[in-house]
């Protein structure tokens, strides 16, 4: 049999054709080379053009039965923790999420959180029960910490982070409450929340969008304001809107929890409600009305309160303050220049895949109500405030719990 002849042009064109194929279609190309090569050709292959024979083997077995074999590179390599530790990342974002807060710019959806990877590594074996063996690599728990968004804060040498002498023991009061609820039956935990006021009108936001829309080229006073108030729930991943034209007063809070209460009771059937709340000055556990319509809302409805406080200067670790963000990048490149923009846009946000219920309140409240110490001092008698941090945690037991 006349032996093919492998000139050095071929010999390269085979070589540079071979390495530009991968897998099955290489073996498959090398299997019919070292055939049109002919006796010996498997021999000729391999000190010829430096191919693997094994390789020539594979190839010549899969033109023999007609059917190549799986490749099956997701079998190959290293295999990813959650392999072998299935719950991983969710108890990460476990541990995490208690500490993390929403980006204090709202330009980005990302959290940051003051853990290390290291210590999120000790919180896994000290909280979940994971053997110091079995756990991977602090590099890989911090790549896992960026590929679930929570990423380190760049430290502001300049503008150090504000903090009372009760602040550390507020977080840690508040991590106990907000995890006792998250892990309790019939305990419902809220965070609620306003975002900053809205103007309506063609304003640029800063941000972008393919169809090239262009906002006025200055400001002006705007025909109407709204402000957003959100109620969310954190271990549903559920979030209700409530846009106004008025501002959000003690009144307009406790309404918009009224309201909600007949969706909480129906589905949840909660004997205690948990509210992370900051001490604004509308929701303040001093400011009078909202402590008066709190305690008519718990004896109304026979249903346990705990206001849980975030401390001063540290309201973006509230949870709804992340959903703010999640809002704020998703219409930042449209221009809000009507009601229905507004709401239309806000119901087509999604947290963690659902969409929020948007609800429009056109009511507008009264601003200034409040009590006289006589009758705030009858009020005190019915809500119980924590020894030593009596601003930052209330309770309101209804004579029917208690």
């Amino acid at each position: 049999m006349l032996l093919l002849k492998l000139t050095k042009a071929i010999k390269d064109l085979l070589k540079e054709a071979a390495a530009k194929l991968k897998g099955r279609d290489r073996r498959t190309f090398m299997a019919k080379t070292v055939e049109y090569l002919g006796k010996g050709g498997q021999t000729r292959a391999e000190k010829e053009l430096n191919w693997n024979r094994g390789t020539i083997r594979k190839g010549e077995n899969e033109l023999a039965k007609g059917d190549a074999q799986s490749e099956r590179f997701s079998d190959r390599g290293r295999k990813k923790a959650e392999k072998y530790l299935p719950k991983l990342l969710e108890d990460i974002k476990v541990v995490v999420n208690p500490t993390s807060q929403a980006d204090p710019t709202f330009r980005t959806t990302q959290l940051y959180t003051p853990l290390t990877a290291q210590e999120v590594r000790t919180l896994l074996i000290k909280e979940k029960g994971y053997k110091e063996e079995e756990l991977p690599t602090i590099r890989t728990f911090n790549t896992k910490l960026n590929n679930l968004g929570f990423r380190p804060q760049k430290v502001a040498k300049s503008k150090p982070l504000k903090k009372i002498p009760e602040t550390d023991a507020i977080f840690e009061q508040l991590h106990k409450i907000n995890k006792e609820a998250d892990e309790t039956d019939g305990v419902l935990r809220l965070s609620i929340d306003a975002k900053a006021r809205i103007n309506i009108g063609p304003f640029s936001r800063g941000g972008k969008n393919r169809q090239g829309t262009s906002g006025a080229d200055h400001d002006f006073a705007s025909e109407d304001v709204f402000t957003p108030w959100g109620i969310f729930l954190p271990a549903y991943d559920e979030v209700f809107f409530d846009f106004t034209p008025s501002k959000v007063t003690a009144d307009f809070i406790v309404d918009s929890l009224e309201r909600l209460w007949l969706i909480l009771k129906e589905r949840f059937s909660p004997h205690t409600l948990v509210i992370n709340l900051d001490n604004g000055p509308e929701n303040s556990s001093h400011r009078t009305q909202f402590i008066k319509r709190m305690v008519e809302f718990s004896y109304s409805h026979g249903i346990k309160i705990r206001l849980a406080y975030y401390p001063p200067y540290h309201s973006k670790y509230n949870p709804i303050e992340r959903v703010w963000g999640v809002l704020e990048n998703h219409w930042n490149g449209e221009l809000l220049d009507s009601t229905d923009k507004i709401l239309g846009l806000a119901s087509t946000m999604k947290w963690n895949g659902k969409n929020p219920v948007v609800n429009l309140i056109e009511r507008v409240y009264e601003t200034g109500i409040k009590l006289t110490k006589k009758a705030m001092a009858v009020y005190e008698t019915l809500i119980e405030r924590l020894d030593g941090l009596a601003d930052w945690f209330v309770d309101i037991i209804p004579f029917e719990n208690v």
